[in-house]
Parts: structure tokens; sequence; C-alpha cells
């Protein structure tokens, strides 16, 4: 009896155990279904904070960044850059040379000096803002270019075109000038061309050439690629001109003083934008980079006035009507001046 109860206690004990052990063995899976579900929560996670992340990227992306342009904003800057080129004297031009020590300046060209020679002009602006001896000479309704390949007495102003003008100081004969200045009626052509034949150009330092847009006008050719120094071109007057006086007097500096925006006036009576309008031989743009070519074949200074000083934008501010200055537009044109030649401090 005492081995029955002893067998039944072994069973009961063995029972026991084998309960224990399948009572672990069913917890078990719940420790692995908890981690599993904290890796899911996890990656869950992560998903969202990417997609959210994506989310508020793509709103900033379609909202865009405030911009500062504003379409009432309105500016008279001319913010185009300018096309100067300054070019120095080279120090052996001026050996030999004695310098009486007073800088003295020739301006040559047509209405922008010729037409205002009191204190308003531009000769005597330039005068003003230089502190330079200032010459006059100019000649009224003048171009760069001479009208016919020689010269005739059925067309004076030829004899005054820059060509001329420029070949008469060089040489000193003044002879065609004087002649033709008997049958101007401008009695200031007589009183420039004695001035000018009096002028002792070995005390000139400077020459400054400005002629306005009366060459496009007048509608002479602008350049000829196969005869670069023809006086019935634009270019070629330029260019034929400063040889003149840069073989005679190569101690003087010689400055162009480029054109302006213009107009020109049609078949109508209406003003063109020379800008705009071809009459026959490019636009006042297309003159004006031809004339700085020129200047840069014979190493002479330029001044870009079409960009840099009386242009499309406001012009009204400082011209008569389609191609003249008022004071304003001289007074301009000469503070131009001698900003790019006598900057302050120098």
């Amino acid at each position: 009896m005492n081995k029955t109860m002893g067998e039944n206690q072994d069973k009961n004990t063995l029972q026991e155990e084998n309960m224990t052990d399948a009572s672990e063995i069913k917890k078990a899976p719940k420790k692995n279904t908890g981690t599993l579900a904290n890796i899911q929560l996890i990656l869950l996670g992560a998903i969202v904070l990417v997609i959210g992340f994506s989310a508020y990227r793509l709103y900033k992306w379609n909202k865009g960044t405030p911009s500062d342009y504003d379409p009432n904003y309105q500016t008279t800057d001319f913010d185009i850059e300018t096309l100067d080129n300054l070019i120095p004297l080279a120090p052996d031009k001026r050996e030999g040379y004695v310098d009486d020590g007073v800088t003295t300046i020739l301006c040559l060209g047509d209405d922008p000096f010729s037409l205002e020679r009191g204190e308003n002009g531009l000769a005597e602006q330039i005068a003003k803002k230089t502190g330079a001896a200032v010459y006059n000479g100019s000649f009224t309704g003048t171009t760069m270019a001479a009208q016919f390949a020689s010269y005739n007495d059925g067309y004076i102003l030829d004899a005054f075109s820059f060509s001329y003008v420029a070949k008469s100081l060089a040489s000193g004969d003044f002879d065609l000038m004087k002649t033709a200045a008997t049958y101007s009626y401008d009695e200031n052509f007589a009183a420039t061309t004695q001035m000018l034949s009096e002028l002792d150009m070995n005390n000139v330092d400077m020459i400054c050439v400005m002629y306005d847009g009366s060459d496009y006008v007048n509608k002479r050719p602008c350049d000829d690629p196969n005869a670069p120094y023809d006086e019935v071109t634009y270019t070629g007057a330029l260019r034929s001109g400063v040889k003149a006086i840069q073989d005679a007097y190569p101690h003087i500096r010689i400055v162009v003083m480029s054109h302006t925006f213009c107009h020109s006036i049609g078949e109508d009576g209406n003003f063109q934008n020379g800008d705009r309008v071809d009459l026959g031989h490019g636009t006042l743009s297309h003159y004006l980079q031809k004339e700085r070519d020129a200047t840069m074949d014979v190493s002479v200074s330029f001044i870009d006035n079409f960009y840099g000083s009386v242009n499309e934008d406001n012009y009204l501010d400082y011209m008569t009507d389609y191609i003249h200055f008022n004071d304003a537009g001289r007074e301009l044109l000469a503070q131009r001046f001698a900003d790019c030649l006598f900057p302050a401090g120098e």
C-alpha cells in the first residue's frame, strides 16, 4: 500500500512538472509576439515620418519662395553696359615734346559743339569741368564722311567734313577751307577756319571729336571693308582723319565721342527711331559699333554716348528736337567727357 501511494506521488509530481513545462512553452510565444509588435510600430513610425517629411517638402516646393519682383516698380537707371574704350597715349609719342604746362583741347565736330558757343556750349562746358583751355573747331551741318569722292564747289560742306579738316590741320594748308567758307551763309565758318589756321598745334594736348547722328540721318555709308580709309564712308573718314593728325602730331591724344540716340524724319514727317529704322546703311547702334571698331584700328580712345549719355529712355530731357541738344544735354555730354578723361583726384 505504501508502495502504491509512493507511485501515485511520483505520478503527481511528474504531471506537475509536465504542466509547468507546458505552461512555459505556451508563454514563450507571447514574448516573441511583443517584440515583433514593437518592430512593426517602429517601422510604421519611420514610414509615417518619411511620408510626412516628403509631403512637407512638396508643399514648400509648390509654394515657392517670396519674390522681390514688383511689376509696378519703375526706374530710370540705364543698366546696359557702355562701350567705352579709353586708351592712354603711348609714352614714346611724347618723346622730345616740350609741354607748356597748359592742358589744351581742340574740339572738332558738328552741331553738338557749333550750335551753342556761349557759356552753355559743349566746348565751354568741357573747359569749365576740366580746367583746360578749349578751342571750338566745329562746323554746323557737316558730317564725318564726305558726300563726294573728290571735292567740288557744288557742295562746300565737304571741305568741313572731318577728314578734310584733319588733313588741313596736319598739313597747315587751309586754302580750300578758307575759299569754301566764303560761300557759306554761316559767318562762323570763316571765323572758325581762321582760328584753326592760326592755332599752334604743337601746344594742343588733346583733340575731342564728336559728330551727332548726322551721318546716319544723311545716309552716309557706314563702312567699306574693302576700303577702310574711304572718306565717303563714316568709318573711313574717321580712320583717314585720325591717321593724318597722328602722323603730323604724334603727341596729341585723340578722343572720339560717339553720337547719341536720335531720330530721323520719315517721308510722312514723323519721327523714326534711329535704333530701329535702317535708312540704308544700318541703324544707329550699327554705326556705333563700327565707329568703335574704327577707333580701335587707329588706337584712339572712344567714349560711348549712345548707351552712356543720351539714350532712348531719357532723350526727351536732353534734346530740343529729333537730334539737337538743349543746355542740359550739352552739360551731360561735357560731364561724361570729364568723368572719363579727368576723373576726380587725377
